[in-house]
């Protein structure tokens, strides 16, 4: 096992706390592998690059010798974490979130080794606590302190509603800290208030309080807020190179540093020459962000994949030309066809009224026309590229 000095370097790329920071170096110090937890809370069908942040900072430490405790949080996605919350949110029920969990558990794995990984759901143990068991976890923790936490005091202020289940999440985010042993606890910025809480719950369980590490949150292309699927503002680690480097090449100018940092392995030395160089004009932010959209690509999909992807972009963008390659879809029966039942069931749109919408607004086109008219001719759509948007297309047969 590396020394603690040379851990260290690996681990802080693109973390923003750890409290307290001289454990982190005492518990690496050991030589001995660590159990290193991360709750995900299954509340969407997808794992996008904000997720996958976190997820790789778990990963660095798998490849250094420490133990992976994955926990899913299907009983703690039924109450909702209210982090960053200004309104209650609303609850999932039990087969809302196995269906979530069952989606993207199996993207999670892809992600971390399978040597030392340990997956744990933690209704495993809270389903079991009866009421005296809900009862002493609760005393263990002050309203004091509870008001102590930013979005609950300002939700207070505002006069707006905070249930007592929103109280009792991170208490049972703690719990879980608990019953795993955890030596360190990873999360996003917003999560900070939740692992010091599971801190504060091993020691007075008895047990050595953990480390809380933190990395920064990954803004979305809208380039103003984090990136959420509620915000519809994510790329996904399912999206093809295609969609990887088209949404990349979204991006405002001045999230390309974050994304340089949290989302590619190019080293930190460098990142600080680009952006010393997109500063000082040397270097054109169009061809940065093209080696942004290449490097996120390459993560996921390989190096020629991300260059097929750069091309692909190029004939769409600056030729103006249908991709090379389409997928094809049969017509659904009958004539004149409604679009918007075609476009959904092409999953080119979410829903049919996605894709009234979008015809609405005039973003869909047939080889390049856009239309406006919810039914179309069969003949007209049979054989035509039909495209939403400006990187979604699918050839009608």
């Amino acid at each position: 096992m590396l020394a603690a000095d040379e851990q260290l370097e690996i681990l802080m790329r693109g973390v923003e706390r750890v409290v307290p920071e001289p454990e982190l170096a005492a518990l690496l110090a050991k030589g001995k592998p660590l159990r290193v937890k991360l709750g995900l809370d299954p509340t969407a069908h997808e794992v996008h690059l904000g997720w996958a942040v976190v997820i790789g900072l778990l990963r660095r430490f798998q490849d250094l010798g420490h133990t992976a405790v994955l926990i899913v949080g299907d009983f703690t996605a039924q109450v909702g974490d209210p982090s960053g919350k200004s309104e209650t949110r609303q609850r999932l029920d039990a087969e809302a979130v196995r269906e979530y969990a069952d989606s993207v558990l199996d993207d999670v794995k892809e992600l971390l080794s399978p040597d030392n990984l340990e997956i744990r759901y933690n209704s495993e143990w809270l389903f079991e606590l009866n009421m005296p068991d809900v009862l002493d976890l609760a005393s263990k923790v002050t309203l004091a302190q509870m008001m102590e936490r930013a979005d609950f005091s300002k939700r207070f202020e505002d006069n707006e509603p905070i249930s007592l289940t929103e109280f009792m999440y991170p208490l049972l985010q703690g719990m879980d800290s608990v019953a795993v042993e955890a030596d360190i606890e990873l999360g996003g910025a917003d999560q900070l208030w939740n692992l010091l809480m599971g801190r504060d719950l091993q020691a007075k369980s008895g047990q050595p309080g953990q480390v809380a590490m933190t990395t920064g949150l990954l803004v979305g292309t809208d380039g103003t807020r984090k990136m959420s699927q509620s915000y519809d503002n994510f790329i996904s680690v399912k999206d093809s190179a295609d969609e990887m480097f088209g949404k990349v090449m979204s991006l405002p100018d001045d999230a390309m540093s974050q994304y340089f940092v949290l989302t590619t392995d190019v080293p930190l030395s460098e990142v600080q020459q680009i952006e010393a160089g997109l500063g000082s004009g040397d270097l054109h932010p169009g061809e940065i962000k093209r080696r942004l959209g290449r490097e996120v690509a390459t993560r996921y999909w390989g190096s020629e994949a991300a260059q097929a992807a750069e091309e692909a972009f190029d004939r769409l963008f600056k030729d103006h030309q249908a991709p090379s390659e389409v997928a094809e879809c049969a017509l659904p029966e009958g004539d004149p066809v409604w679009m918007p039942g075609a476009l959904r069931d092409a999953g080119l749109v979410k829903s049919g009224s996605d894709g009234k919408r979008l015809v609405a607004q005039g973003a869909v086109k047939i080889d390049g026309e856009s239309i406006t008219e919810e039914d179309v001719a069969r003949s007209a759509l049979m054989g035509k590229v039909v495209q939403v948007g400006k990187r979604r297309f699918v050839r009608f047969t």
